[in-house]
């Protein structure tokens, strides 16, 4: 267990200085946020007064507290605004001017309609970068659809080459299309920040952020194989379509571990470690696409192995031969972990409902400005009267626009 890791102290992160306006929901434009919090960003969190982000619902609970949530905005403050609203939409504009960045995922034309589009909001600040994160993008045909990761899944060509080959096309069981979009969408807002101030002359700039293409470019080349050879790639299972052996295999005591095989040399030691060295000599062993022509063959030298051993034989075997395998986890063996222990891939966190939480940690380490988490995801409003405040609003016009449901 990693309870007794202590809680980093907050250094000052890469991002310091910067403020983040997260008026996104469900995922990738709250990751987004997260990960630009997690690295010194003053991130506030807008999120409508009675529905609040959907994220606020999404995954298990504790005593009503949800957990998924706690993660996902810690390092934000919380502010509930209906932006909908000429006063909300007068809240946000406040906040723009003292902002260097607005994500959003609201449909095309949403921002726009409330009089808070691209052009309203650089009057009020000229530097501010607007990242819209969208299903399908701010334009073409699909821009009005509704867009969720599960979509971007079956559409990248991600489900259709995931599953065992007589089974159904499979989806991930996680926001696998939305995580992969929100780091992208981080990276992509680090380099607009860059321009901005490096050769811009200071002026921000949209980025037209959508679920499918960073999934697109992680699931790999089909297209350009297709265009190129016209083959469409199918789904193998856990075998690999370029190299073998790679599977999932059985221990004695009925553990499952992964190998791989992506080099040459880690190919060899594998079956020699199996105690099949004959195979290395084949001239068909000397390239991943001619293993996979002899994948039945490899799977089961490599398996009825691997079915003899325990899995930790299995582990301290590879390991001394320099060959390529892992355990599959479940969430209670990633805790476990002594690596993800040492290494501090997961920390714990003081929360004022629930006390000490394990989460992941900062998602990469920098020596010199790492970044750190400060606190947990706040409560639907938890700082609306704070941030108003030093915007200058007065405390009537505060309890005004709350008693009107304006904010929260």
């Amino acid at each position: 267990m990693t309870r007794d890791l202590p809680s980093p102290t907050p250094p000052s992160g890469p991002l310091t200085g910067l403020r983040v306006i997260d008026a996104s929901t469900i995922l990738a434009g709250p990751l987004c946020c997260r990960l630009l919090g997690d690295h010194g960003a003053d991130v506030i969190k807008v999120e409508h007064p009675v529905r609040g982000d959907g994220m606020r619902g999404h995954g298990p609970a504790k005593d009503g507290e949800p957990l998924w949530w706690k993660e996902i905005s810690r390092n934000k403050k919380a502010v509930a605004a209906s932006l909908s609203t000429r006063e909300g939409a007068e809240v946000l504009l406040r906040l723009v001017e003292r902002s260097d960045v607005l994500v959003e995922n609201f449909r095309p034309g949403t921002l726009e309609r409330w009089g808070l589009g691209p052009d309203v909001l650089w009057e009020r600040n000229p530097r501010l970068v607007v990242v819209r994160v969208t299903g399908f993008g701010q334009t073409g045909p699909y821009a009005h659809r509704a867009g969720f990761g599960t979509l971007a899944e079956a559409m990248s060509g991600f489900a259709h080459l995931t599953g065992p080959a007589d089974a159904p096309p499979t989806l991930p069981a996680f926001g696998l299309a939305d995580s992969i979009c929100g780091i992208a969408a981080a990276a992509a807002t680090a380099m607009a920040l860059y321009e901005r101030d490096a050769g811009g002359g200071g002026v921000g700039q949209v980025i037209d952020m959508n679920l499918l293409t960073p999934l697109m470019t992680a699931v790999g080349p089909g297209p350009t194989v297709y265009d190129q050879l016209g083959v469409v790639g199918a789904r193998n299972g856990n075998r690999s379509a370029n190299n073998a052996p790679r599977n999932t295999y059985l221990t004695s005591d009925g553990k499952w571990v992964a190998v791989s095989t992506s080099a040459q040399s880690i190919a060899e030691r594998v079956l020699r470690l199996v105690g099949h060295p004959e195979v290395i000599d084949e001239p068909w062993f000397a390239t991943g696409a001619g293993r996979v022509q002899h994948v039945d063959l490899l799977d089961e030298h490599v398996g009825s192995w691997i079915a003899e051993h325990t899995r930790d034989e299995v582990l301290a075997r590879f390991d001394e031969a320099g060959a390529a395998v892992a355990p599959i986890y479940d969430a209670a063996d990633v805790v476990a972990d002594e690596h993800v222990r040492k290494t501090r891939m997961l920390t714990t966190v003081k929360d004022d409902e629930l006390g000490d939480v394990l989460m992941h940690n900062v998602m990469w380490g920098m020596s010199r400005t790492p970044g750190a988490i400060r606190h947990t995801g706040r409560a639907k409003g938890a700082d609306t009267r704070a941030v108003l405040t030093d915007l200058g609003y007065a405390p009537d016009e505060i309890d005004r626009m709350t008693e009107r449901g304006v904010i929260a």
